[in-house]
């Protein structure tokens, strides 16, 4: 298969190089003198410098060259630049499908990834979504990982499972495309609560409970918005929510340890250095949450503390103190 990744950053990098294992691969940046940068060096020397660029991987900051005679069109940059590089292709009238690894809800419309995608793509263009536990130095490295393509369309799911699977990164199919964009979306907010617990040293008890119950407000919210229950319990739900949330590769999970030590937002995304899509996630999943009337009392108390300054004890005394209820109830 020949495959455009747009986005060069580490998790785009990381793709490009383990589907460069058994196919040619062009990986696009738009920042022109970083991608003269990463064709001389061979290597992302800014995000994954110990991982050199296989021969089958070229490098290009010219999107009209990258896309031109591909396959399947990855996309890898952070929800934020999807729409516009939906409307790029669109422009340049590129027909080949397209997947996304873009994670969260679009920042003011509440929108997820394949509403964008909707809104911007051809209806005859197929589309999906690769999501699953997965850090990108690992899988820049070489080291086992599984992860999902989902989309609407199962045949297209499994063409593409079957087109890209490597020895080292095994694909699986789905299709329950909102199931496995809700379970990539939620997993960062709750990432950033687990930080929280951990920085706080309050205990493997206490994170344990926190990620259960983490991983039932997942499901309740996908059950508002039509997602599959077993969806949850698979590599885009529970498989990513504990790498995420205890990995300590975990950008969101760095977010929660940093506010723990008192550090204010604006520090805390400074010191990060890349982007943590868990942050503006925990508003729009919050805002959407609300209103479906779906109660998700982890994810309203993470946007507490991240855009209204609440104390964390007071954060923890509202978690604690809640009414005792069967465990099956909200």
């Amino acid at each position: 298969m020949k495959l455009a990744v747009l986005g060069a950053g580490a998790w785009g990098t990381a793709l490009a190089i383990r589907f460069a294992d058994h196919g040619r691969v062009t990986l696009w940046s738009r920042d022109a003198a970083q991608a003269a940068t990463m064709a001389e060096a061979r290597a992302n020397t800014a995000y994954l410098p110990d991982c050199p660029f296989p021969a089958a991987l070229t490098v290009t900051a010219d999107l009209a060259a990258a896309i031109g005679d591909v396959d399947t069109i990855l996309i890898v940059t952070p929800l934020a630049g999807l729409r516009p590089t939906l409307k790029a292709l669109t422009a340049l009238g590129s027909r080949a499908p397209v997947l996304w690894a873009c994670k969260g809800l679009e920042a003011d419309t509440m929108k997820f990834p394949h509403q964008i995608a909707d809104e911007e793509l051809d209806p005859a263009i197929a589309r999906g979504m690769l999501s699953g536990p997965s850090f990108a130095q690992e899988v820049a490295a070489g080291k086992p990982a599984a992860v999902t393509i989902a989309a609407s369309d199962a045949d297209f799911a499994r063409r593409t499972v079957e087109a890209l699977n490597t020895s080292v990164l095994r694909l699986y199919a789905s299709d329950d495309l909102v199931g496995v964009e809700i379970g990539a979306a939620v997993k960062n907010v709750l990432a950033i609560a687990a930080g929280v617990c951990d920085g706080l040293a309050l205990g493997l008890n206490a994170r344990a409970a926190l990620l259960t119950r983490g991983l039932v407000e997942m499901a309740r919210f996908g059950a508002a918005l039509g997602a599959k229950p077993e969806t949850f319990m698979g590599l885009a739900g529970i498989g990513d929510l504990m790498l995420t949330a205890t990995g300590d590769l975990s950008r969101n999970r760095r977010v929660g340890l940093m506010l723990a030590q008192g550090l204010q937002l604006d520090d805390i995304l400074k010191n990060l250095g890349h982007v943590a899509e868990g942050v503006p996630t925990a508003r729009e999943v919050a805002r959407q949450a609300e209103a479906l009337g779906v109660d998700m009392p982890i994810t309203r108390s993470v946007c507490k503390l991240l855009f209204d300054d609440v104390p964390v004890t007071e954060i923890i005394s509202e978690l604690m103190e809640r009414a005792p209820r069967m465990e099956g109830d909200a």
